[in-house]
């Protein structure tokens, strides 16, 4: 009878060996996501959504808008590269390094189909449990966004508008779909 080989666990030590081949490396609670590099729609979807998005943040001070790569560490066995994301300021200060970032106020992916699963399960519970208070996952082929909270069993699917109000004092981000899509798209 043979013996059966299991991998050995997964932890950010581990994951920091792998090579800089152009995929995406990211480990949830131990388990490694790997995803090819992301293809040119995907990333004008990206830098056009976190456009808008930084300059939300920064009018109101509100934090610092991070995209990929940049890496978010939640424990030893736990780091993600978000498409987008938003950190608050510490004592009125952005962050200096990705370890002094705080809770994050918002998450984005953009799905691609190698992205998909882990996007929509592994990463939105990973985000769920860790309170973030809004996960946007933009979905370029059904032209959607899926707002997802932390306490949410569906996601919230907007096909013409999404807000983004972090604080109630403060009036929202306010971003037109059909005009993110048809930008994008070059419709």
């Amino acid at each position: 009878m043979g013996m059966v080989e299991t991998a050995p666990e997964w932890t950010v030590e581990r994951w920091r060996d792998l090579p800089a081949d152009g995929n995406r490396y990211e480990l949830v609670e131990g388990q490694l996501l790997v995803t090819p590099s992301p293809a040119l729609p995907h990333q004008l979807a990206t830098f056009e959504l976190a456009r808008l998005i930084a300059d939300y943040v920064d009018r109101f001070r509100i934090g610092l808008t991070v995209i990929a790569p940049a890496d978010v560490e939640y424990d030893d066995r736990t780091v993600v590269e978000p498409d987008i994301f938003v950190a608050p300021l510490l004592e009125g200060r952005r962050p200096r390094s990705y370890a002094d970032l705080g809770g994050l106020l918002l998450v984005v992916e953009v799905i691609s189909p190698s992205s998909a699963r882990a996007d929509r399960i592994t990463k939105r519970r990973l985000y769920q449990r860790q309170r973030v208070p809004e996960y946007w996952i933009v979905d370029l082929d059904a032209r959607l966004v899926e707002r997802w909270r932390p306490d949410d069993d569906r996601p919230e699917l907007l096909t013409d508008r999404i807000e983004w109000q972090p604080a109630a004092e403060l009036s929202p981000l306010s971003v037109s779909l059909p005009d993110y899509f048809r930008k994008v798209l070059q419709e």
